[in-house]
Parts: C-alpha cells; sequence; structure tokens
C-alpha cells in the first residue's frame, strides 16, 4: 500500500508540475523532483492516459512534456476580436481620389491632394481591402494604377460605382472639403469636364473629401 501510496503521489507532483510550467519540461528536469526509484516514462504514460478524453491532454513536442488543449476542441476556443481604427484624414483623402478618378497612379494622387502621398497611408488601404494595384499604364516607366475593391464596395454598401454620390450631393450634406487649395482643385475639375464635353465621364469626378467620423 505504501509503494501505490507513493507512486500516487509522485503522479499529483508530476502534474502539478507540468501544469505551473510556462513552457515544456524536459524528462530530466521532472525525474529529478520526483522521489527516488520512480519511472519517469511510465508515470508519463499514466498521466496521459489520464488525461486522454478530457479538454486538455499531456502532449510530447521536442522530447519535453506539457499540458495542452485537445486539438478536437482548439476550433471552438478561436476568437476573433474586431479592431476599430480610424483612417487618417490623408487616408481618407487617397481613397475618396482612388474611388473617383480610377484607374489612377501614386503621381496623380499626389497631383490631386497637392501633397506626397506616404506609403503608409497605402498601405492602410491595402491592409482593409478597399484598394488594389490596377494595370500599369502605358507611358513612360509604366507607372502602377490604382483601383478599388469589392470589399470597398461592400463596406460602402454601393451596387457599382455608379452608385457614389455626385458633386452636388456631397456638398449638400457637407462632404466636400472647404480648404482653398481643394476648392481650387475642384473648380479645376469642373473646368475640365465643361471643356471636353465629354458624355463618358461619371457623375461626380471631383475628389471626395471625408471625415473620420463619417466611415
Amino acid at each position: 500500500m505504501s509503494a501505490e501510496r507513493d507512486r500516487a503521489q509522485a503522479l499529483r507532483l508530476l502534474e502539478a508540475m507540468l501544469f505551473a510550467a510556462a513552457e515544456p519540461v524536459a524528462e530530466a528536469q521532472l525525474a529529478e523532483r520526483l522521489p527516488d526509484g520512480m519511472d519517469i516514462k511510465e508515470l508519463l504514460t499514466d498521466l496521459a492516459g489520464l488525461y486522454e478524453n478530457r479538454g486538455v491532454v499531456l502532449t510530447r513536442i521536442a522530447g519535453s512534456w506539457t499540458f495542452r488543449t485537445a486539438p478536437d476542441l482548439a476550433p471552438m476556443l478561436a476568437q476573433e476580436r474586431e479592431q476599430v481604427r480610424k483612417l487618417s484624414r490623408a487616408a481618407i483623402e487617397t481613397l475618396a481620389i482612388i474611388a473617383y478618378h480610377q484607374p489612377i497612379t501614386r503621381a496623380e494622387v499626389e497631383e490631386v491632394r497637392g501633397v506626397g502621398l506616404s506609403k503608409g497611408t497605402l498601405d492602410v488601404l491595402l491592409e482593409a481591402g478597399w484598394v488594389k494595384p490596377g494595370r500599369r499604364r502605358e507611358s513612360p516607366g509604366r507607372p502602377l494604377t490604382w483601383v478599388t475593391t469589392d470589399v470597398f464596395l461592400s463596406h460602402f454598401g454601393l451596387a457599382d460605382l455608379k452608385e457614389l454620390p455626385g458633386v452636388e450631393e456631397l456638398k449638400a450634406a457637407g462632404l466636400l472639403d472647404k480648404r482653398p487649395s481643394l476648392a481650387t482643385i475642384a473648380m479645376r475639375e469642373e473646368e475640365a469636364d465643361m471643356a471636353s464635353g465629354s458624355a463618358d465621364e461619371e457623375e461626380g469626378d471631383e475628389p471626395l473629401l471625408l471625415d473620420e467620423e463619417d466611415l
């Protein structure tokens, strides 16, 4: 009976050591803490059998041992957490310019905005899945163009790009930026449309400039 009690106590000690360890523990380290004469391999086999159908199982990893979530339960424990992030003004303006002028090159985006475009701005829009690289222009240097994606349409509840609001709608809603430099750009766009007289231009070809809270 004494031998059985000693073995049961050693099994409890082994369980406690593995439970308390933050990382997998080598057999040699576990054996050092056990009473003399205890067979560490047999104890580990018995302990693994006790946890065979439990929520956690004893797992051997690279010669060391640890408790891990049962593989069949892992998918049920996965958590998806939404992270709400506000876009910078530069990202909002860039997205609007791409939406209304696509396909458009980086240099053309910078020309419309009047300032340089940082790589981080496009990275944010790419990460959100709202823009993607388009075709290269058949012009010197063959610059890459940028276009919006189906994810962009889905996020903003648009069936297609034709549903983008027009300039007058944006002005009425107070969504067009009133800064002089941008007003000049919008005016230049309107004059260009009138001069070309093209019927192919989509309604609302001026840059849409939104505030962060409007997304």
